[in-house]
């Protein structure tokens, strides 16, 4: 909306708001927008939540559940003021014509909507949310046609289908294998960055450094001179992403000034079924599904820790950890809640950081090259192989706003 504002008031425009054609002005407004939004409408959200939405403990651990019992009734589907934040604030600053932008709202506001129903049956009943089943078949829903739309914008880019491999020199050359791997990589993190908020202020602040991330990952994708640099696919118009991204950005700082210990509002599965989600598009628009694992270790090893949990049970019918997810396992071993809190933000920046550094390691200075990989191609009318070559990577001008 104000790229459409700008354009119209180009003959009167100086050069000040000209600037802010630029990704990385635009970035910043969004996350300032985003934050003021959240921090000075969180109040008159919290209160309204508080009549309506109160989180119930429910845990299979009645150690937990002691623990936990201060926090009986807090408000929560905070993630309601700060999706609202995020999309408000991403609209107003983005680019409506990019290709990246829609897919992305379009994940968000569906995660969000499943959080919803989610996070009503579970405070309306006994139960502990919709069924697994069926709410996974909804992320999958959701992510599934994000994919499908994501995969025909990348197809049209040169780059668009490779997955860059951490600490290797060369791509690999998906074709329709995206599609499943966007699927893949949308819901887990969705659900990984769900298990984590179980802490006052974990999931937020651990986002916080895995979005500042994935924020540089995506400009770069979309900087010619950026991805020839670091040796990552070039992605033409990814760098809108970082408007989005920012956003995020700024709404969850908003949400953790209430979300800091004690917590006045949790943020539900309302809020953090799109953020994970988010984070997952973020990474498959910039090409890097696998380097996420490491920028948001901390989820990941929340999740695979609830996994190893119920898989050791059923085979061995013992516990690995006291409780899952991890940072329960730390409560029960007598850890103070802002000592996890805070220890697992540092693990989380360190993720950030480790991940960002090796995007170097194992490249050279030159642009990397892409493995041959036999594929079907669907676009053959002969239905015979394919080999895919080496795609022009990037250009050596600089062709989009920043």
């Amino acid at each position: 909306m104000l790229l459409w504002l700008l354009h119209h008031l180009s003959a009167f425009s100086t050069d000040a708001l000209a600037s802010c054609e630029k990704i990385t002005p635009r970035a910043a407004l969004a996350a300032g927008v985003s934050f003021l939004a959240a921090v000075l409408l969180g109040p008159r959200w919290i209160a309204w939540l508080k009549g309506r939405f109160r989180e119930p403990i429910k845990s299979d651990s009645a150690e937990i559940v002691r623990l936990h019992r201060g926090k009986q009734s807090t408000p929560t589907m905070g993630g309601l003021f700060v999706v609202a934040a995020l999309v408000a604030a991403g609209l107003l600053f983005g680019d409506l014509n990019n290709i990246y932008l829609w897919p992305a709202m379009f994940t968000v506001v569906g995660l969000t909507l499943v959080g919803i129903v989610d996070d009503a049956v579970k405070i309306r009943s006994e139960k502990n949310g919709i069924s697994v089943r069926w709410k996974l078949a909804a992320q999958l829903a959701v992510a599934a046609a994000a994919a499908v739309w994501l995969y025909y914008r990348q197809a049209s880019v040169p780059d668009g289908l490779l997955l860059h491999v951490p600490m290797a020199g060369t791509p690999i050359q998906l074709g329709l294998w995206f599609i499943p791997l966007a699927v893949l990589v949308i819901v887990g993190s969705s659900n990984a960055v769900n298990l984590a908020d179980g802490l006052d202020g974990l999931a937020g602040g651990c986002l916080l450094a895995a979005a500042a991330a994935m924020t540089g990952l995506v400009y770069a994708a979309g900087h010619a001179q950026w991805a020839a640099h670091l040796g990552v696919p070039r992605i033409p118009q990814a760098g809108e992403m970082t408007v989005l991204a920012g956003a995020m950005i700024g709404g969850v700082l908003g949400f953790l000034w209430f979300n800091c210990h004690p917590a006045q509002v949790f943020l539900g599965n309302t809020g953090a079924l799109p953020l994970g989600g988010l984070l997952g598009v973020l990474a498959v628009v910039a090409r890097q599904e696998l380097l996420l694992l490491i920028v948001a270790g901390v989820f990941v090893v929340e999740a695979l820790s609830v996994i190893l949990q119920v898989g050791y049970f059923k085979w061995r019918r013992r516990r690995l950890l006291r409780c899952a997810p991890l940072h329960h396992h730390f409560q029960l071993l007598g850890w103070a809640e802002n000592k996890i809190v805070v220890r697992f933000w540092i693990a989380a920046a360190l993720c950030a950081l480790v991940g960002v550094a090796s995007l170097k390691l194992g490249t050279s200075d030159r642009p990397p090259q892409v493995a041959e990989v036999v594929d079907k191609d669907t676009t053959n009318p002969s239905g015979g192989k394919h080999v895919f070559q080496e795609p022009r990577m990037a250009q050596t001008t600089v062709n989009h706003r920043d």
